[in-house]
């Protein structure tokens, strides 16, 4: 590997995070492009978020994570990630997020910890398992849609 850097997840999740910052600043779904992140994640992605979400289900592809993120700015006005710490050993990356949102259809605020499992391969992100503290408290908080 002639620049592990370049490979590294803690770096490559560093990035995308800026350039997730930098893709919703610009509009974010429906108005900014998704080039910003596609660099990020390989062309056959896979998202796993938990049925019980409003955005739930699994998302393939750069398509797939697009349409993740138009579903998510449906659900959450603001979704600010506040503090995270990575941890990543080999291929596998664990990120605790504390997020900050507010629900479009009620407007309630919630602050909760988001712990997400990924996979990076060849600088890639190649798979992503959200795990939610409170699921029905997130469903609770964006009921009316």
């Amino acid at each position: 590997m002639a620049n592990s850097s370049m490979t590294d997840p803690v770096t490559v999740l560093t990035g995308m995070y800026a350039a997730e910052a930098e893709y919703l600043a610009a509009g974010g779904p429906g108005e900014a492009s998704f080039d910003l992140l596609a660099p990020y994640f390989a062309p056959d992605v896979v998202l796993h978020q938990a049925d019980a979400l409003p955005y739930g289900g699994t998302w393939r592809g750069h398509a797939g994570i697009t349409r993740f993120f138009l579903a998510m700015s449906r659900v959450w006005e603001a979704f600010d990630m506040v503090e995270q710490e990575f941890l990543a050993t080999g291929e596998t990356a664990v990120v605790l997020t504390q997020v900050r949102a507010r629900a479009r259809a009620t407007g309630r605020e919630l602050a909760f910890p988001v712990l997400q499992t990924l996979t990076v391969r060849n600088g890639r992100i190649t798979e992503i398992r959200p795990f939610y503290w409170d699921t029905q408290a997130i469903a609770d908080a964006c009921a009316g849609l």
